[in-house]
């Protein structure tokens, strides 16, 4: 059990921080709440208190024997302050101890993490810019906020990321601390990454297709931290259900082939380009434009035909020497095919420049919020091998990165 400071600044995006504490309770961690005053009059402390089932400590002379603004930051594994409004980031940027939020941010030497939500003048504006490049060189980690509707009519960028996506994030972060290190490093700043996830599906009529069992939290994993490092990220989906992470272009497709064309472009001008996408290798010869009727008791015979290849299609076109692409492959082995072999073999066959292989026998992987990786590195690259690591897929994400960062380095 990991112990969070769960800050809450006084902005109306105070409501899906409610949501955000069920989610990092419910995932078993202590959740101490620390809203300012001002964040008060947008949810009250009786609403934390039971959504957390701990005290709420809103001022720095509640419990003063305690010494709450040096102990609570003292103790913490992660300070998470969602919303963060323009003024707290102001204030946390220039070392202002006024409140027990702030005085907490002080004192805290855990990873601290900002979402930031306001208006997207405030979001733009050079002073609030400064701010969190000043709070992103001293090491935290500001997460991008989303775009969309904000407080009356207004919409762009402002929103804070959905509730779902910054649980990730904190989990993502008290999984291994030194993540923090890199996304406040942005060491992907002006690079721009093209990432695939899912499963794509081939449709036989109407109603019916054949697919996988892909969730698509690998390449969500891939995006989530390819951005908190600071890159332009492309993310093309098939049929994923999660919300997006904030601050990424999403492309949403469907067939193989859809998967094939939009990598294509997505692809054309990237540096990185990481293929998390399950593609579906078989589709239908022809699909019916109506529903497949049953016939008696005899069943059905489809003619199957290879769809696309999509991975080695990206690496036959392209055309940038300096872009790194990276595939992934989903194995089951053998007693006559162990699992490294089979991913030497499909590293040599598709010509990537490094690949990431899963054994998913006995149904592992697929859907879960942990991994078990190996990475193979093309010839060019020595044959490297790296791994098993295992974790969650956001901390095994960043290692794929960071692969790719080395790879870019020796091109």
């Amino acid at each position: 059990m990991s112990r969070i400071v769960l800050g809450v600044a006084g902005g109306i995006a105070a409501y899906k921080a409610c949501e955000l504490l069920r989610r990092l309770v419910a995932d078993g961690h202590e959740v101490t709440v620390v809203p300012t005053e001002s964040a008060l009059h947008f949810v009250g402390e009786a609403t934390w208190a039971a959504l957390s089932g701990r005290p709420v400590s809103t001022q720095v002379w509640d419990d003063a024997h305690r010494v709450p603004h040096v102990a609570l930051g003292q103790q913490a594994d992660l300070v998470l302050v969602a919303p963060a409004t323009a003024d707290l980031l102001a204030r946390a940027a220039t070392g202002r101890a006024d409140d027990l939020l702030t005085n907490i941010l002080l004192t805290a030497r855990c990873p601290v993490v900002f979402a930031p939500a306001m208006h997207t003048e405030m979001w733009l504006h050079p002073a609030t810019r400064q701010n969190v490049a000043t709070l992103r060189d001293r090491g935290a980690v500001v997460v991008d906020p989303d775009s969309g509707r904000l407080t009356g009519a207004d919409s762009g960028p402002g929103r804070l990321p959905d509730p779902e996506e910054l649980a990730a994030v904190a989990f993502g972060l008290l999984a291994d601390p030194d993540l923090a290190a890199r996304a406040a490093r942005r060491d992907l700043a002006g690079l721009r990454v093209a990432v695939s996830a899912g499963g794509t599906r081939e449709h036989l009529d109407p109603v019916r297709f054949l697919g996988n069992a892909s969730s698509g939290r690998m390449g969500w994993a891939l995006a989530r931290a390819a951005v908190l490092r600071g890159a332009e990220v492309r993310l093309v989906a098939a049929n994923v259900t999660l919300p997006p992470p904030a601050g990424i272009e999403l492309e949403r497709i469907g067939s193989t082939g859809d998967l094939a064309a939009a990598m294509s472009r997505a692809a054309k001008d990237s540096d990185i380009v990481v293929m998390a996408a399950a593609p579906a290798d078989f589709g239908p010869a022809a699909e019916s434009e109506t529903k497949i009727k049953k016939s008696g008791d005899s069943g059905l015979r489809l003619e199957l035909q290879q769809t696309t290849d999509v991975l080695a299609g990206l690496v036959e076109s392209r055309t940038d020497p300096a872009q790194v692409i990276i595939g992934f492959a989903a194995e089951t082995p053998t007693a006559d095919a162990a699992l490294e072999d089979l991913g030497a073999a499909k590293l040599a066959r598709k010509g990537c420049d490094a690949l990431v292989l899963n054994d998913v026998s006995g149904g592992k992987v697929f859907g879960s919020a942990t991994s078990e990786i190996r990475v193979f590195t093309s010839a060019r690259y020595g044959d490297g091998r790296y791994g098993p690591w295992s974790g969650t897929k956001d901390t095994l994400a960043h290692r794929v990165l960071d692969i790719a960062v080395e790879l870019r380095g020796r091109r």
